[in-house]
C-alpha cells in the first residue's frame, strides 16, 4: 500500500501537530532511558539518535507505517533477487557482490560463482599492479559511481594504500581537469582504468581518448600495458586498443558498483586483503538490515527517520559533517547515493507524489564546517538536520590533534541541541537542533565498508517507504540527449528552432 494511504501515516500526521513543541532537553530531562532506546550498535558502527526530533511514540507509528507499506517483504525481494526494478526489469543485487563464495543455494548460486569468477582475477591483477615497480600513477577515467565510490574509497583509506603509487580520478568532461592530471606524469609510468558499462558514456570517452591521444603523443606505444577497462563491452575496448578488462551485471546500478570491478583502483590501492576487508564489512552491515529485528535494525531506524523529517517536520535537507579528513568525499559520494536514488515525483505505477522524496544532501569535514555553514545550523531560520561522523583511534601520531576534534564534534552535538540564552539576541542560541552521532572504533576496509552499506540500506528504507524505484536514474538522460544535439550546434552555428535563451548563448559562446 502507498504510504499516505495507510492508517500509520495518518496517525503520524496527527502526531506531528502535536510535536511542534518538542523540546530535545525537556524529553532528556523527562526521559532517564531516551540515550539507551535511542542508542543502536550495528556491525562497526555505533549510532546516537537521541538528539533527534523523536519519543517512542513516534518510532512505534514508524515502524507501523514501515509495516503497512510492505517493508520487510521488498527487502526480501531484493535479497532473493527479484526484478524489484521494475522500469528497467532487473534485479538489484549490489549485495551480491560482497557474499562469501559458495554461500548461496538455488538461482543465487550462478550469478554468486560469476560474482567471484570477475573478483579472483580482479585482485590478481590489482596484484600484479601493485608489484609493478614501473607503474607510478593510476588514473581512473569515470563518472558518477564510476568516479565517486572508488575516489571516495581511495581517499577514505589513504593510510591504507601502497607507498610509491598515486591515484588520480578524472571524471568532469571539462579538460581543465585531465589537462591537470596529465601535467606531472610520464607515459611510461602511468596505468589508466578506463571505467565505462557500456563504454559509450560521452565524459568518459572523450576523456580516455584525450589520455590516449597524450600517452602516443608522450611516446607509448603499450596501449595494452597502460590501459584497461571495467566494462561489459569487450569489443569496444578493444578496438580501443585494451585487452585487459573486468565486466559487471546490469543488476548493479552505477552508484552501487565500487563493489564491483569498477572498485579496481580501490583493490590496487589498498590490495586484495584490503579490498576483501571492505567487501566483508559491508556484508556485515547487509547480514545486520536482513536479520534485525525492525525496532534494532539501524538501517531501517535511519531510513524512518529521514521519512518522519522530510514528511511530518518538514525538514527538506541533511548536512553530513565527517570528522575525519580521509572521510571529505563521503558527503559528496552520499549525495549521489540519495539523491539520484530517491529524488523521483512518481511512484512505482507512474502515478504522481503527494509527499515530497529525497532530501537535499550537503557538507564538508569538520572543523572546516564549523568556521563555514554551522552558523546557519545554529542560528539560521531553517532546521537542518545534522549527521555527524567520528572515528574513535586515529592512525597518525600527532600529539592532542584527536582529542581535539573529538571534543569538537562532541561540543557540536551539543551546542545545537542545548542553545545559549542571550538577552540581546545576537549571541542567543534557540538549541533544540536535531543531529544524528555515527561513531567508528578505527576506519579500516571494514568499517569503511559496514558505513557505506549501511548508507545504501538507508536509502533503500525510505524509498521503499514513498513506494518510488530507488534504482533507475532517467532524470540524468533528458540533459545528456540535448547536450549531443546543443554540441552539434555549437560546431555548425545552427540555431534554428531553439529557445530565444538557448540561441542567445548559443551565439554567445560560438562568437
Amino acid at each position: 500500500m502507498r504510504c499516505d494511504k495507510t492508517a500509520a501515516w495518518k496517525q503520524l500526521q496527527q502526531h506531528a501537530e502535536g510535536f511542534a513543541g518538542f523540546d530535545l532537553r525537556d524529553a532528556f530531562a523527562g526521559d532517564a532511558t531516551r540515550v539507551a532506546r535511542l542508542s543502536q550498535a550495528a556491525p562497526h558502527v555505533f549510532a546516537d539518535l537521541s538528539k533527534n526530533h523523536t519519543d517512542a511514540a513516534t518510532e512505534a507509528l514508524l515502524l507501523e507505517l514501515a509495516r503497512q507499506t510492505g517493508l520487510t517483504a521488498h527487502r526480501d525481494a531484493m535479497f532473493r533477487g527479484e526484478a524489484i526494478n521494475h522500469t528497467e526489469d532487473r534485479a538489484v543485487m549490489h549485495w551480491l557482490l560482497r557474499q562469501p563464495q559458495g554461500s548461496l543455494p538455488g538461482d543465487l548460486a550462478e550469478p554468486l560463482a560469476l560474482v567471484h569468477g570477475t573478483l579472483a582475477p580482479m585482485l590478481a591483477y590489482a596484484e600484479q599492479v601493485r608489484a609493478d615497480a614501473q607503474i607510478t600513477d593510476v588514473v581512473n577515467i569515470g563518472i558518477g559511481g564510476s568516479d565517486l565510490g572508488p575516489q571516495m574509497a581511495v581517499l577514505a583509506l589513504q593510510d591504507f594504500v601502497l607507498p610509491g603509487k598515486r591515484f588520480h580520478f578524472v571524471s568532469n568532461v571539462d579538460g581543465h581537469e585531465l589537462a591537470g592530471v596529465l601535467k606531472g606524469l610520464k607515459a611510461e609510468n602511468t596505468l589508466f582504468l578506463i571505467a565505462s558499462k557500456t563504454f559509450t558514456t560521452i565524459e568518459t570517452m572523450t576523456n580516455a581518448r584525450s589520455a590516449l591521444a597524450w600517452f602516443q603523443a608522450q611516446g607509448g606505444t603499450d596501449v595494452a600495458l597502460h590501459f584497461a577497462a571495467l566494462t561489459t563491452n569487450v569489443s569496444a575496448a578493444a578496438e580501443f586498443g585494451i585487452t585487459t578488462t573486468f565486466g559487471f551485471w546490469d543488476w548493479v546500478g552505477g552508484r552501487y558498483s565500487m563493489w564491483s570491478a569498477i572498485g579496481l583502483p580501490v583493490a590496487i590501492a589498498i590490495g586484495a586483503k584490503g579490498f576483501q576487508d571492505l567487501l566483508a564489512g559491508a556484508h556485515a552491515m547487509d547480514q545486520h538490515f536482513q536479520t534485525a529485528p525492525l525496532e534494532a535494525n539501524l538501517p531501517v531506524r535511519l531510513g524512518l527517520l529521514d521519512v518522519w523529517y522530510r514528511n511530518f517536520l518538514n525538514f527538506t535537507s541533511r548536512s553530513i559533517a565527517p570528522y575525519h579528513s580521509a572521510l571529505r568525499r563521503v558527503p559528496a559520494y552520499l549525495q549521489q547515493l540519495e539523491m539520484e536514488s530517491n529524488g523521483k515525483r512518481v511512484d512505482r505505477n507512474g502515478q504522481a507524489l503527494s509527499y515530497g522524496t529525497s532530501p537535499v544532501l550537503w557538507g564538508e569535514p569538520g572543523t572546516n564546517g564549523q568556521h563555514a555553514y554551522f552558523q546557519m545550523l545554529h542560528q539560521g531560520t531553517d532546521i537542518v538536520p545534522l549527521e555527524f561522523i567520528a572515528v574513535k583511534k586515529p592512525t597518525h601520531s600527532l600529539k592532542d590533534h584527536q582529542e581535539l576534534l573529538l571534543a569538537n564534534v562532541i561540543a557540536q552535538a551539543q551546542a545545537l541541541m542545548l542553545g545559549k540564552s542571550d538577552a540581546g539576541g545576537h549571541k542567543h542560541f534557540t538549541g533544540n537542533r536535531p543531529s544524528t552521532f555515527l561513531l567508528l572504533d578505527e576506519l579500516t576496509p571494514a568499517s569503511l565498508g559496514a558505513l557505506i552499506a549501511l548508507q545504501e540500506h538507508r536509502v533503500f528504507v525510505s524509498g521503499s517507504v514513498w513506494g518510488i524505484n530507488s534504482f533507475d536514474q532517467w532524470g540524468v538522460e533528458l540533459g545528456k540527449v540535448l547536450a549531443k544535439d546543443i554540441h552539434a550546434r555549437i560546431v555548425s552555428g545552427d540555431a534554428s528552432g531553439l529557445d530565444a535563451s538557448t540561441a542567445t548563448l548559443l551565439e554567445r559562446v560560438r562568437s
